[in-house]
């Protein structure tokens, strides 16, 4: 699909822009050979598995394009993940291969010569290692591994066609034409971006701009500088781009203007009503939508003319999705072929259970209530869903980052990252706010900041940036557990 799209291109429109990434620019015509002569490359150098640890720009793409006509696994190692992280992903997956920047530190304290390796005018260094057996099973196009919310990344294999699948509904449903231009902002090594911000983009004939990370206001995975975003957006004349409900929140608070933009897709978390509330008065193109890397990316979306606000849209036409008797979220279509290192995923008659709680409403647009694990079971014996209020605290300027807790509790906690320069008082201010809109057992009785903001590399965070709720309660342990002992005859209207 994507390789007769990207000939179709080269032969109909060979001098439009299929690539801008900072000073490079590749026409359909220049990314169809390039794509053709480094498949070769990589065929004669025998490459079964080919890993990649580059930062976004037209190499990453380049090879994960000729991977794909090559016929060759890839494995995208995040540049977020730690050296330990990026050494599973190397031994888990047998690769026989890596292309990274000259230079740059090897995962795992890798120490093999490295080879010049030439590529769209930028020089990459390519290590060949161990290897071995490999663990793939054939007809695999990638593993893209996900820290998930506990213990080692696992990898999750996919299917070209399933892949492709998705990113064709996601062109259909963008709804976007040729010349238009999608503006990467995530790590390509991270699947929605990849799936979503270059092949849907590429299927569609519209130019993939990929401006680096640092002058587009990203700081690794976690930081952020809204204003650089916001002019990036600006300046690219980016009709459409992904967004974390992080990125959308910083980009309102810097005045984004809609300009070009005609698709801001959001997801990865619980996205605010709020928040949307927001972007649409200041006349922002937001479609939330929801997806899982066992789904090839995304399951449901909302697009122009079929846009519920406050749902995660209806499903795309390459699954199906229903919900159980007690009320989580099953899907059935292209689904994973499975974890590496892992027997095979159980279904329920072709069902994958996602752990996601949620509803439709009678049009057939899914409504989410958070995560099965994470639900909060007061000791009042109500639920309650711990994803809403966070989003509802990080609204507040002076809240950086917030984890509730409070399972069998009489009222609930929040660990607080404050914004930079936020004294206690403002965040003390902040929750009084939040505390005011919410029912008595969803209010956050009490508070204790961070010691360091939440992140990937200190484990507290996963790769789409989900919190790693157990590793977090482990982390904070003792003072959450102390302040519990302070102040556990308190009733919860007490703390209100």
């Amino acid at each position: 699909m994507l390789s007769a799209a990207l000939e179709r291109q080269a032969r109909e429109r060979p001098d439009a822009l299929a690539l801008i990434a900072q000073d490079r620019r590749l026409d359909y015509l220049g990314l169809q050979r390039a794509v053709r002569e480094t498949a070769e490359r990589l065929r004669r150098r025998r490459v079964s598995v080919l890993a990649l640890a580059l930062p976004n720009g037209l190499p990453w793409v380049v090879l994960d394009l000729a991977a794909l006509e090559a016929g060759i696994a890839l494995v995208p190692i995040p540049p977020f993940f730690t050296p330990a992280q990026a050494a599973h992903c190397l031994r888990q997956s047998a690769a026989d291969a890596l292309l990274t920047l000259p230079g740059a530190p090897h995962p795992g304290g890798l120490a093999p010569q490295a080879q010049p390796f030439e590529l769209s005018g930028a020089e990459l260094a390519w290590l060949d290692l161990p290897g071995g057996a490999s663990p793939i099973p054939e007809g695999i196009a990638k593993v893209t591994f996900t820290s998930g919310t506990t213990g080692a990344p696992k990898g999750v294999m996919l299917e070209a066609a399933a892949m492709q699948r998705v990113a064709a509904e996601l062109a259909q449903a963008a709804a976007l034409g040729p010349g238009e231009r999608h503006c990467c902002i995530s790590p390509l090594a991270i699947l929605l971006e990849n799936v979503g911000g270059v092949y849907a983009p590429l299927l569609q004939g519209l130019t993939v701009v990929l401006p680096d990370a640092a002058a587009a206001g990203l700081r690794g995975a976690a930081g952020l500088d809204p204003q650089r975003l916001a002019e990036t957006l600006t300046d690219t004349r980016a009709a459409s781009a992904i967004l974390s409900p992080a990125m959308l929140h910083g980009l309102l608070h810097a005045g984004l203007q809609p300009g070009a933009l005609r698709f801001l897709a959001v997801g990865g978390a619980k996205l605010s009503p709020k928040l949307l509330e927001q972007a649409q008065a200041q006349g922002l193109p937001v479609f939330e939508g929801y997806g899982l890397s066992e789904c090839a990316s995304v399951v449901t979306l909302n697009r122009p003319g079929a846009n519920r606000p406050g749902s995660v849209g209806r499903p795309l036409p390459q699954c199906q999705v229903r919900i159980d008797a007690s009320g989580e979220v099953l899907v059935r279509g292209r689904l994973f072929r499975g974890y590496l290192g892992a027997p095979a995923p159980q279904l329920e008659d072709g069902w994958w259970r996602t752990g996601d709680l949620g509803r439709f409403d009678a049009d057939g647009f899914l409504y989410l209530d958070g995560r099965r694990k994470n639900l909060i079971v007061t000791a009042f014996s109500r639920n309650l869903s711990p994803e809403w209020v966070e989003q509802e605290l990080l609204l507040e300027p002076a809240i950086a980052q917030a984890a509730l807790f409070g399972d069998g509790r009489p009222w609930n906690l929040a660990l607080v990252t404050p914004a930079p320069g936020a004294a206690p008082a403002q965040v003390e201010a902040a929750l009084a706010r939040v505390n005011a809109e919410l029912p008595d057992y969803a209010r956050v009785g009490g508070w204790l900041a961070t010691e360091q903001p939440f992140g990937p590399r200190n484990g507290l965070l996963t790769a789409t940036g989900r919190l790693r709720r157990q590793a977090i309660f482990e982390r904070y342990r003792e003072a959450i557990e102390g302040a519990y002992a302070e102040r556990h005859h308190q009733p919860p209207e007490a703390t209100a």
